[in-house]
């Protein structure tokens, strides 16, 4: 649940939020408002300059400078810009109405001719010819611009579609566009100014000027390349070695003194420690820090591999001619990973940067954001890293930060590195390639980690910050839950309805409703009268229940034991005084108090709440919302102190201040202030948490958490937080699976359907077609929306529903693999197909599929209308899942058109891999007990075919690390398969068998079949798409040794 909520209870509001809103001139639903004022500093004025509305929004995320779309009869059409004053905005061939709504434009029909149809949302100054967005030459970089101002410079005004595009650009035709390649470098100056994609800015924020710039020791030299600093360091700003490093048994530690100009912001570390550990042949550890004060350290613990170094991957050098530079290269290609020659280190008490040269533009990773791509742009865009309670949003700083990316190399190798920071921070990507990466406290602390895949660098770093954690079986199974279940009576109502139409159903879900007048640890004796025993029912009936739990304690209810178990083990963050509890407004009545889950004695506070409520409503997990921590109002109800920690001199690039909808960044933890602990708050709830439920349950742990940081893999798994129910949410939920799989936490799913808004059928099955192959498969609604659910619709829908689920039921014991596979080694389970396919850089974009490990690739529908799919089919045999029919070698290394109607999703096995399944059924209680089967895709040549499968009773605790396990593997080729035991340690295999094994690709019928020696009768070959299915065969799991077919 994200601070949306709080926009459905108007007493809530009217109590918490610092402002009430407008009444608003506009009937544009707020979820819908188009952003007019996308850069910072906006105000009524400026965005009443742009012809924009201005108007509050009642709840975080929607903008309050907006366009105007309102005017006129939206029935006929949606704008109110005269036909004669229409900018073309699609004068392309194939303009239709959702290619025109995907440039952000209004799609109007006309019987005049000429006139175009598809056309800026804005009535633009007028300009010789038609300028594409990408082809803007900026005209007015500095802040405030308008349209007076900026015809006032003779130059065009007309707001993009692209929120990077100018506004205010020269017309290509007047002579007045200076080339952006010009190599003595923008358009001030005298010439000798360095090149735009090699500045890194020394007025970082707004409002720069030239004195001040110069007052600083910085240049200034304006430019006409969109985003590019006007103030910038000079080459000779930094620090420089002082005497000769220090000689240690794995690296070296230097001592440097700062050299050239004014510190930008004041408070500078001078002498500055650099250390360098080579740590293992592939990973190296690079740290920045004061050799004379404690600052503060991000509380994980990395150890080293403890293996001697034998063949590094990686070299290391260094330069000490104008300022110290340090190089780290792969050793076997000599591409330069980490290159600082590029300047701008700098380290002030509250001011961090490092800059580094990138070997090329492919960057992956950093978060949480909602990023549009996986592949980000290196556009001179900032991205802002602070947890906040706020609903996905492009460029917006959501509930978790991981400062960790990957590169993918000219030469297709792979790196990644981490910045061990949780201070708030940024990190802008620029064209060079390089990245500039800022915070405002702790260390610069950073990780490479060589690869050389893109599999090896995430195993690496899921070594260092911990291997996830291994989920119970169960929660493989679709999930269900919502806000809104307003009584027990919906929430039976609900589940008879899935249970009546025949649908998979694993898990229900607790959210807020359940409580009494939403505090934790309680139920509602009315409208939930009977509840604890329903939840038992459930269980009994082979279900699974997972209860929320929000990180607020109210302090205005007598006997509530929460309170006062917290009161008398101080166990609550302090105001600045380091004694009086911090107060904030969230969901229970009055103020509230928040754990500090930094304190041992929290622990111990927390685990026994948890236990004690499990005697209550024995739940099988724990759903940890609101852990950022989210506060409905700014810093407390007391306010925050006027100080630098409150109001630091540099704000990197985040939504509102650093107490915005959370608590003062003075605020004291046992470890800290929050001003440097706020990011980690849910990073340190969470094992305890985890701990909790195993203590409480018996059983293996399962928790959910939104606020989420390096490391948190280890104990929780994420969704991806209060999103959308729009088409572009259900496209980035890929890219956002495929960035936690990247940052170690593989468990991890968006909100089928979506969250925010009333779903509509086409995108809800869509979406569910999608979300039955997340990792974490649940259907969740806000307060106040339609039913979603799949059984909320019809018939059909359900039946479409059902069908998709039993595909994801079936192969289940494959993803079950996969995250052992995570547990142990740190695979990643959903995989973007550059992981597979790093040489193939078609692959290097891809977001509209994904894998499941190396063998199921996933081509959903993402758009509305589409009953086709265009994917991409990589190297190597594929076959088609429902079918086995192999895809001709033709369609390889291309994109392929398939069929896709409403009730079907593309899904292809990759040749060369043997998977595990098991027949479906209704919850995953049962189908345990169902016979196991096997899908051997031959491969290419002689047509080998490998793959595992791994068992145990589910959800028992460390079973792997217990031995409590079974492992079998399987080699197939055209004549047949071996499987061999490689752990017995499960008794409970002995109970189950082998029923069906399809085999695809044989080249010719099979005229027997022979299992373990005796002939099979029960097989049929497909002579059209070429499937041998065995059937019936009847032989327990573990004593299978072969299968032979000629």
């Amino acid at each position: 649940m994200a601070l949306l909520k709080l926009a459905m209870t108007m007493a809530v509001l009217t109590e918490t939020l610092g402002y009430t809103a407008q009444n608003c001139p506009s009937m544009i639903p707020e979820n819908e408002r188009q952003d007019c004022h996308l850069e910072h500093g906006a105000s009524e004025a400026a965005c009443a300059a742009r012809g924009c509305i201005w108007c509050e929004s009642s709840y975080q995320g929607p903008p309050w400078c907006f366009f105007d779309d309102s005017c006129g009869d939206s029935s006929t059409c949606p704008s109110c810009i005269p036909e004669s004053q229409r900018e073309d905005c699609h004068p392309d061939p194939g303009m239709t109405e959702s290619s025109c709504a995907a440039r952000g434009c209004v799609y109007c029909s006309s019987t005049t001719p000429n006139v175009p149809w598809c056309f800026h949302r804005y009535a633009c100054s007028r300009v010789d010819g038609v300028i594409p967005e990408a082809q803007r030459v900026d005209c007015h970089p500095e802040p405030d611009a308008n349209k007076a101002s900026c015809e006032a410079r003779g130059c065009y005004w007309c707001p993009a579609s692209s929120e990077e595009a100018p506004w205010c650009f020269y017309n290509r035709n007047n002579g007045a566009v200076v080339d952006p390649d010009n190599s003595a470098g923008g358009t001030g100056g005298d010439g000798g100014c360095l090149p735009e994609a090699d500045r890194i800015d020394c007025h970082p924020g707004e409002g720069a000027s030239q004195s001040q710039c110069e007052a600083l020791g910085c240049v200034w030299c304006e430019s006409s390349v969109p985003r590019t600093p006007f103030c910038y360091l000079p080459p000779d700003r930094g620090y420089q070695v002082v005497g000769s490093p220090v000689t240690l048994p794995n690296g070296f530690l230097f001592t440097l003194q700062r050299v050239g100009g004014e510190a930008i912001f004041g408070g500078e570390v001078d002498p500055l420690a650099f250390l360098v550990e080579f740590q293992s042949d592939y990973r190296i550890h690079f740290k920045f820090y004061d050799p004379n004060n404690n600052r503060f350290e991000v509380p994980l613990h990395i150890g080293t591999p403890g293996q001697p170094l034998d063949s590094p991957l990686y070299s290391f050098d260094w330069t000490n001619d104008q300022t110290f530079n340090f190089r780290i290269n792969r050793r076997d290609t000599g591409s330069v990973l980490f290159d600082t020659s590029i300047g701008g280190l700098v380290f002030e008490d509250q001011f961090l940067q490092i800059a580094t040269r990138l070997p090329s533009a492919k960057v992956y990773g950093f978060g949480e954001h909602e990023h549009k791509s996986y592949q980000h742009e290196m556009d001179y865009h900032t991205w802002g890293m602070y947890s906040r309670d706020q609903p996905p949003v492009y460029k917006g700083n959501l509930y978790g930060v991981h400062p960790f990316y990957m590169c993918v190399e000219e030469d297709n190798n792979a790196h990644g590195v981490l910045v061990l920071n949780s201070a708030a921070q940024d990190v802008t990507l620029t064209p060079a390639p390089a990245l500039i990466y800022r915070t405002i406290g702790g260390v610069l602390d950073l990780y490479m980690f060589l690869g050389p895949t893109p599999e090896n660098v995430v195993q690496q770093y899921t070594e260092a910050i911990g291997r996830p954690f291994m989920p119970p079986y169960w929660s493989l199974g679709f999930q269900l839950s919502r806000y809104g279940y307003n009584s027990l009576a919906t929430l039976r109502r609900t589940i008879d309805q899935i249970r009546d139409y025949d649908i998979p159903h694993d898990v229900q879900f607790g959210d807020i409703d359940y409580m009494d007048e939403q505090m934790d640890f309680t139920y509602d004796p009315v409208t939930f009268a009977g509840y604890p025993d329903y939840v038992r029912q459930l269980r009994n009936e082979g279900l699974h229940f997972v209860s929320i739990l929000d990180p607020c304690i109210t302090t205005e209810r007598s006997n509530y034991r929460p309170y006062d178990l917290g009161q008398q083990m101080g166990i609550w963050i302090n105001e600045s005084d380091g004694r009086t509890p911090a107060l904030g407004k969230v969901w229970p009545p009055g103020a509230s108090v928040f754990p500090d889950y930094t304190s041992p004695r929290c622990h111990d506070y927390w685990i026994t709440l948890c236990r004690e409520f499990f005697d209550v409503i024995p739940y099988d997990g724990l759903w940890l919302d609101m852990n950022e921590p989210a506060n409905f109002g700014s810093g407390s109800l007391n306010g925050c102190n006027q100080n630098r920690l409150n109001q630091p001199p540099f704000l990197p690039k985040i939504f509102g201040d650093l107490a915005d909808n959370t608590l003062c960044p003075d605020f004291k933890t046992s470890i800290g202030n929050m001003y440097d602990t706020h990011s980690l708050f849910g990073w340190a709830q969470s094992p305890p948490t985890f701990r909790a439920v195993q203590e409480a349950s018996g059983k293996r742990a399962f928790v959910v958490s939104r606020s989420t940081f390096p490391g948190s893999g280890k104990y929780t798994s994420h969704w991806l937080g209060d999103n959308w129910s729009q088409w572009s949410n259900l496209k980035n939920s890929i890219v956002g699976m495929m960035e936690f799989s990247l940052f170690g936490i593989p468990y991890t799913g968006a909100d089928i359907c979506g969250f925010i808004g009333d779903s509509n059928y086409e995108l809800c099955l869509r979406w569910m077609q999608l979300g039955a192959f997340y990792p974490f498969s649940r259907n969740h609604n806000g307060l106040g929306y339609r039913e979603q659910d799949p059984g909320a619709w019809d018939a059909e829908f359900a039946r479409i529903s059902r069908e998709v689920l039993l595909v994801r039921y079936t192969l289940n014991p494959y993803l079950y693999l996969l995250f052992h596979l995570a547990h142990t080694e740190g695979a990643t389970v959903v995989r973007p197909p550059l992981h597979e396919f790093t040489d193939d850089p078609m692959t290097h974009a891809i977001d509209r599929q994904f894998l499941w490990g190396p063998a199921l690739l996933f081509s959903p529908v993402l758009d509305q209308g589409m009953t086709s799919v265009d994917a991409y089919i990589p190297h190597g045999r594929w076959y088609d899942y429902y079918t086995g029919s192999e895809l001709s070698p033709s369609k390889q290394m291309t994109y392929v058109t398939f069929s896709a109607p409403h009730d079907y999703i593309p899904i292809h096995v990759r040749g060369g891999y043997v998977i595990p399944t098991q027949e479906p059924a209704r919850t995953t209680t049962i189908s345990r007990t169902l016979p196991m089967g096997l899908i051997v895709a031959l491969g290419e040549g002689t047509g080998v075919a490998r793959g595992a499968l791994f068992w145990d009773d589910g959800d028992s605790i460390d079973t792997y690390e217990n031995g409590n396990y079974f492992l079998a593997e399987c080699v197939a080729d055209y004549h047949g398969l071996q499987s061999v035991v490689q752990h017995d340690g499960y008794r409970g295999i002995d109970s189950l068998k082998f029923g069906t094994i399809r085999v695809f690709g044989l080249a010719s019928a099979s005229s027997s079949v022979v299992v373990n020696g005796i002939p099979h009768g029960n097989f049929i070959f497909d002579s059209l798409t070429k499937e041998l299915k065995i059937t019936n065969i009847d032989v327990g799991v573990k004593d299978l040794q072969s299968i032979n077919w000629e």
